[in-house]
């Protein structure tokens, strides 16, 4: 089965070798038939620290490395250049 892959952004780099990932998605509001946003935050491994708070990111389902972590960064492009 293929793993998951999603875009986000960055929010926090605190932990060490974790950053934390909020994934936004448009869905249609079932009575107003309006699109609304829905973000959720995903804990992702990032194992060489490389990817600060802004910067852009695509995050790859895996196996649980900690509590909270089940993603894991795979490519991403640098806030701001």
């Amino acid at each position: 089965m293929p793993k998951r892959v999603l875009r986000g952004q960055v929010v926090s780099d605190k932990g060490d070798k974790t950053v934390v990932v909020v994934v936004e998605r448009r869905v249609m509001h079932p009575v107003y038939k309006k699109f609304i946003r829905r973000r959720k935050k995903f804990h992702a491994h990032d194992a060489e620290n490389k990817w600060k708070v802004g910067d852009t990111v695509e995050i790859r389902e895996c196996r649980p490395v900690s509590k909270l972590k089940r993603w894991e960064v795979v490519a991403g492009e640098r806030a701001g250049g």
